[in-house]
């Protein structure tokens, strides 16, 4: 009799604290938000992207990002006509120097930055920019907006979403907490703050407006084509609709004639 109660009273005691044990080990786990959807100007059917977001969003990236992150997909000539000017993109390009060659003799040689050339790495190698960031690669930003579940709202809440960790929540050291992060435990630190940028227009560089702006910019970065796409679209469209419009009116002037004739038959008497 007592044998058989023992197991019943085990598994209800078992029962009566699992809820709690999985509570405990549930409240150390952290909480992955999913970002919000924010009304981005350029998501509009006929919308385009904000250049001068554009332009403020490239020195966020030239001043902050660049000293990790690296660009690898844009050239300098991508910045003309969107952003900068030409002259503006010949001067920034002539500041850097880049490696060419051979020359006469065979030797290699560095030589200032032509618009044709791309934007510099900050590390040479990923082996490099391993060994400097304690383990962790950085990603190229060049195709970060559509790598990302979320794209341009994704990055904008993980550069705003920097945070303590909530009660119960430990992230190891050299970790930085982010609920928008996956796990929950980042190793890039906060790194836009207000006022680390002055803008040249003048535009107060709040945290929030410098996360907009390189958010705006990446999403120029992984797809420039966009606007050029929608004015596509919208003269495909219109041109379309009227061969629609042209085709529906032809078919009822060729076939009305067909279609309300009468045809009579006269038997013979």
């Amino acid at each position: 009799m007592f044998s058989r109660i023992a197991p019943a009273t085990k598994r209800s005691v078992q029962q009566a604290f699992k809820p709690a044990v999985q509570a405990r080990f549930a409240s150390t786990k952290p909480t992955i938000s999913e970002p919000p959807e924010y009304p981005w100007p350029h998501n509009g059917p006929l919308s385009t992207y904000d250049h001068a977001a554009i332009r403020r969003g490239y020195q966020v990236y030239r001043e902050v990002c660049a000293a990790c992150h690296s660009l690898d997909r844009i050239a300098w000539r991508n910045l003309i006509g969107v952003s900068h000017t030409e002259a503006e993109v010949k001067a920034m390009a002539e500041e850097v120097e880049y490696q060419d060659g051979p020359d006469d003799n065979g030797d290699m040689f560095m030589r200032p930055g032509k618009p044709s050339d791309y934007m510099p790495r900050p590390y040479p190698n990923d082996e490099a920019a391993r060994a400097a960031n304690a383990g962790a690669l950085p990603p190229d930003l060049s195709l970060i907006i559509k790598a990302r579940h979320g794209g341009a709202d994704y990055v904008f809440s993980l550069l705003t979403g920097y945070m303590d960790p909530p009660g119960g929540v430990e992230v190891r050291e050299g970790l930085n907490y982010n609920p928008y992060f996956p796990g929950g435990a980042i190793a890039m630190a906060r790194v836009l703050f207000d006022g680390v940028v002055e803008y040249e227009d003048g535009t107060p560089a709040t945290t929030s407006q410098m996360a907009k702006d390189v958010s705006t910019f990446l999403s120029w970065a992984s797809e420039p084509e966009h606007d050029d796409r929608k004015k596509m679209g919208m003269k495909a469209t219109v041109i379309l609709s009227g061969l629609v419009l042209l085709s529906i009116w032809i078919k009822r002037f060729k076939w009305a004639p067909i279609k309300s004739r009468k045809i009579a038959y006269n038997p013979p008497k």
